[in-house]
């Protein structure tokens, strides 16, 4: 589906990524990284809205630059706003389909269905300056399914939704990925995106630093530099009995010493450890919160490991 070869991508002396290679067949990709990271960047080279300053970038085996028509089969939700606050969603996306090549009452059909299928269809001949963002934010989606695209590109496209509306787009996605279809989802929290069950590309600083499964990349986290807060009914035994543990760097008692915060070289140890250790105890435990979901400590690891110093 898409392929890049030793792509970089230059704003004159910046760089937006840099020495990408990979290769994405059809299936559900996040794209993971922290703000600012490049992800936007890929996403602009894969539709060949940006072209490379090195390398080469294929879409469905073809370069994308300069070709409109590859972006049929193509649905971009973008983070950025763009609509006109006069206009209505259904002239709106109306229009955006009609760019696509079809006729003006197949686009209007077509953006009918799409905004039904994203609960819009009581408010779809309104001005769009009216809309909520998570009504805009449907607006978005449904331009981008409206012509039944190949591949669906979200990017961020959770940012601003309230708690239901982040659970409707959720379920759309997942509603996605059970029919079949490619999905690229481009986000900064991990959770967000896990929901889908996608294969992960971690991106930061404009590198690739790694790709893989739900599964490896939690294993990535908990063999990553981590805090682990351990809530449990005697934290002060829990420490003095991992002090001296070889995994753990250094231990403090937190929560007005209702909980222990261990910070140790690689987490999996203490994952592996507590169980044991609190039931030959009578420790209970009531809750375990690791600090990595934000992925800020995984990626500076990341970026370490890249530039040899770590």
């Amino acid at each position: 589906m898409i392929e890049l070869q030793t792509v970089t991508k230059l704003y004159g002396k910046v760089i937006g990524v840099n020495e990408i290679s990979l290769t994405m067949n059809s299936g559900i990709y996040g794209l993971l990284g922290p703000n600012g990271s490049g992800k936007t960047t890929l996403i602009n080279l894969i539709i060949g809205q940006l072209r490379p300053t090195i390398g080469r970038v294929t879409l469905f085996g073809q370069n994308p630059w300069s070709r409109d028509y590859l972006l049929r089969e193509v649905g971009l939700c973008p983070a950025m706003e763009s609509h006109i606050p006069r206009v209505n969603a259904l002239d709106w996306v109306t229009h955006l389909v009609r760019m696509h090549g079809f006729s003006r009452a197949d686009a209007r059909q077509r953006a009918i269905a799409a905004l039904t299928r994203m609960r819009m269809e009581h408010a779809m001949q309104r001005p769009m300056r009216d809309y909520s963002l998570g009504m805009r934010q449907r607006v978005k989606l449904a331009q981008a399914i409206a012509h039944d695209p190949r591949l669906l590109i979200l990017d961020e496209p959770f940012n601003g939704l309230d708690p239901e509306a982040r659970f409707e787009m959720t379920q759309f996605l997942q509603q996605w990925s059970r029919e079949g279809r490619s999905l690229i989802l481009s986000s900064h929290i991990l959770h967000e995106v896990e929901a889908v069950h996608p294969s992960f590309l971690l991106l930061s600083g404009g590198r690739l630093l790694a790709s893989g499964s739900p599964e490896e990349v939690r294993r990535i986290l908990a063999d990553s530099p981590n805090r682990v807060t351990v809530r449990c009914s005697d934290p002060r035994r829990l420490a003095s009995l991992l002090v001296g543990s070889e995994h753990v760097d250094s231990l403090r008692l937190i929560d007005s010493k209702q909980s222990v915060e261990i910070t140790a070289r690689s987490a999996s140890p203490i994952f592996s450890q507590l169980p044991e250790l609190t039931r030959s105890e009578g420790i209970k435990v009531q809750e375990i919160q690791s600090a990595e979901e934000s992925l800020k400590e995984l990626f500076t690891t990341l970026m370490k490991q890249h530039r040899g110093e770590a």
